[in-house]
């Protein structure tokens, strides 16, 4: 079996600071493991807010240096939305997926389609005047990749590192936690050409490993004021191959609401 559970066991690391743009989040990480104390041992994941990732690496954007393009401003009457906060989402744009009042839906650079682009002013710590966004980090994969490596060395185990964000679903309401960076372990599980349970050969089923972690992880993280952003699974054992967040993303030829 590529997967197996016999006990899930979730932990917020406590006491994390408020993060800001150059801190070095795999200390911090560290450091709270040690006062725990908790030791990390081989298969463990730890999975970070994506906005924590994102303020470490600085990827905060003055809206008071931003010009809003004619596109940009379209679109903000269309949407009701800031035309500030428009160019900025359009900066990490491919295509703009839907736009109606209230709701502007994209294809992210990387290639998401999401809400915004993942442009975000909620528990911004920067924009003290509203002033500053926080976009996603550069490349969520290479950062979790950075996190992986380092606590690794730290620890002398094997370890996996998954970056969770709040995404909403077109068939269903409310956002669950998906991971848009992973490292250490595989985000997709092909179960296609196994048996189930009564022998039969299983044809379908691909499942999104890494995103059932990170909705897993947002129970402990919450999604408001509870300053958890930092959460140890344990229990995940595994034997496929690690492979990162870019593989839970549906090639073009196989999407067919595009």
């Amino acid at each position: 079996m590529p997967v197996k559970f016999d006990q899930l066991v979730l932990r917020a690391l406590p006491g994390i600071p408020s993060i800001r743009a150059g801190d070095d989040l795999g200390e911090i990480t560290w450091e709270a493991l040690r006062r725990m104390p908790l030791e990390l041992l081989p298969g463990d994941i730890l999975v970070f807010a994506q906005k924590v990732v994102s303020k470490a690496e600085g990827r905060f954007v003055d809206l008071r240096t931003v010009t809003p393009g004619e596109r940009a401003e379209r679109l903000a009457r269309q949407t009701d939305k800031d035309p500030r906060i428009v160019e900025v989402i359009l900066s990490e744009t491919r295509r703009v997926v839907r736009a109606v009042p209230g709701v502007l839906i994209v294809e992210h650079r990387l290639g998401w389609v999401m809400a915004n682009a993942g442009v975000d002013q909620s528990n911004v710590v920067a924009a003290n005047d509203g002033s500053y966004a926080l976009l996603l980090p550069a490349d969520p994969d290479a950062s979790a990749e950075r996190l992986r490596a380092q606590l690794a060395d730290r620890s002398g185990v094997c370890l996996g590192v998954i970056i969770n964000d709040s995404f909403g679903r077109p068939w269903r309401v409310g956002t669950t936690g998906v991971a848009i960076g992973c490292a250490g372990l595989p985000a997709v599980l092909d179960l296609r050409g196994q048996p189930d349970w009564d022998g039969r050969t299983l044809r379908a089923t691909v499942i999104g490993h890494a995103d059932e972690i990170a909705a897993a992880a947002s129970l402990v993280m919450g999604q408001a004021a509870e300053g958890q952003p930092i959460v140890l699974v344990r229990g995940v054992v595994t034997s496929a191959p690690a492979a990162s967040a870019r593989a839970l993303i549906r090639s073009e030829a196989e999407d067919l609401f595009r």
